[in-house]
């Protein structure tokens, strides 16, 4: 055991959540930064829709990041996606105007939306099925904590500096995270530090159907899967709410309830804070529901279907009066987000081989983002004219929907009749 490390796939998903951490506090940045910078560059809603609808196409090539990662592997294709985005980012500093500040936000989706697939990527790699949903909800925590820090780091920059420091200063902590993943992160079969009885244990918990077929992924084939629609659709339905909380409620919190940029600090960040105990409550639902006899998959629905009625909260936030219980409403729908999120996300690691996983997990997040984008520029284009409670009674219900796709598409290989090799019925472990 000389040299090796304890629960060392632990520390290499908590590595994976770093870069998760810095992927969304560097893509969060603009939108907490967004009353300074529109009103700086002279930016009005529907331009900010369309920038903010710039990121979305570009994360939209999800599909794209994810077959770079299962084709040349997944510490290299992180490390280049992740120095390409933190410098994108430091260069929205230089931004003069929305055509700028559009351009700039295009490039930095298409090398954000590599997190996702490779964090699925690395859940299904390191972890025994059993593991999975832990692995993913604290894969996902990253998500929530970069939006945590990005209210507080992007005020105190633009208080003590400009707005254009808050973008070098987030961009500089991702490369810094760059130097640490390339000297830290390799996979179980080349890791030194991995001790034998870890090895045996990773291997152990990996349904044989799921091991790699020793080819590259067709697109074509997958999405021919019923399997794969029933994980992109809920998405497509369930990511606007994320895109809303990222990009639009700093802009709501100054426009509608009227908070000032120390207010924003404050307050902002909560729902996130939320979300990150919603990453952790799916998994521990799903736990839950496979200790009473629910298979695997059938709890990771049921989870997403209890996070879709705690979403109705969100029909309710731009109707009460006070900003606290807005607040408060909010951060009930980033809690109820995240416990169906998570849950949906993980689904691809339990359904499809571990050399598609990447591919597929960027082909669900191009629809989960053509959702945000759709909704945003809906925002951005009649705000102004039915302000935003109509959006959040969308919010309300859009995962209710997702919900009933979910329990109408997926197929559980613990219950179904013989089929393709990723979908014939196996004993799926516990969580």
């Amino acid at each position: 055991m000389n040299g090796k490390i304890r629960a060392l796939r632990w520390w290499m998903i908590g590595l994976v959540m770093l870069g998760a951490v810095l992927n969304y506090l560097t893509r969060s940045t603009l939108g907490v930064a967004a009353p300074t910078v529109l009103a700086d560059l002279h930016i009005g809603p529907k331009e900010y829709s369309w920038i903010t609808g710039a990121f979305q196409l570009g994360v939209m090539l999800q599909p794209l990041c994810g077959y770079v990662l299962d084709s040349i592997g997944l510490k290299l294709g992180f490390a280049l996606f992740a120095t390409a985005w933190s410098l994108i980012t430091m260069a929205h500093g230089l931004a003069g105007n929305w055509q700028a500040l559009l351009g700039l936000r295009g490039a930095l989706g298409v090398a954000e939306g590599c997190a996702q697939p490779a964090g699925m990527k690395a859940v299904a790699t390191w972890f025994p099925a059993r593991e999975r949903g832990l692995a993913g909800g604290a894969f996902n925590i990253g998500a929530s904590m970069g939006s945590v820090l990005a209210p507080p780091l992007v005020a105190w920059s633009i208080l003590v500096w400009n707005w254009r420091a808050a973008f070098l200063v987030a961009g500089a902590l991702g490369l810094a995270w760059v130097a640490l993943w390339l000297l830290a992160y390799q996979s179980p079969d080349k890791h030194k530090a991995l001790s034998d009885a870890e090895r045996d244990l990773i291997a152990a918990g990996q349904e044989a159907h799921l091991e790699d077929a020793g080819t590259r992924p067709s697109l074509l084939s997958l999405l021919a899967r019923r399997n794969f629609w029933g994980i992109a659709l809920p998405r497509f339905l369930a990511d606007p709410t994320w895109g809303t909380l990222s990009f639009w409620i700093p802009l709501y919190l100054t426009t509608v309830r009227h908070f000032d940029l120390k207010q924003i600090a404050l307050f902002a960040w909560l729902p996130f804070v939320a979300a990150d105990i919603g990453c952790l409550f799916g998994p521990a639902v799903v736990l839950f529901l496979q200790k009473r006899g629910v298979s695997l998959v059938n709890a990771r629905r049921g989870a997403f279907t209890l996070g879709a009625v705690l979403m109705t909260g969100m029909m309710f936030v731009g109707r009460v009066e006070s900003p606290y219980a807005a607040i408060a409403l909010l951060c009930l729908g980033g809690f109820a987000h995240q416990t169906l999120s998570v849950t949906v996300i993980t689904l691809s690691s339990d359904l499809f081989r571990k050399n598609q996983v990447a591919t597929v997990a960027g082909m669900a997040g191009f629809f989960a983002n053509l959702g945000v984008l759709v909704f945003s520029l809906l925002i951005g284009g009649l705000v102004a004219s039915v302000g935003y409670d109509p959006f959040f009674v969308a919010l309300g219900v859009l995962d209710l929907a997702g919900a009933v796709l979910l329990w109408t598409l997926v197929r559980d290989p613990a219950i179904t009749s013989p089929g393709p090799p990723n979908t014939r019925p196996v004993t799926v472990p516990a969580l």
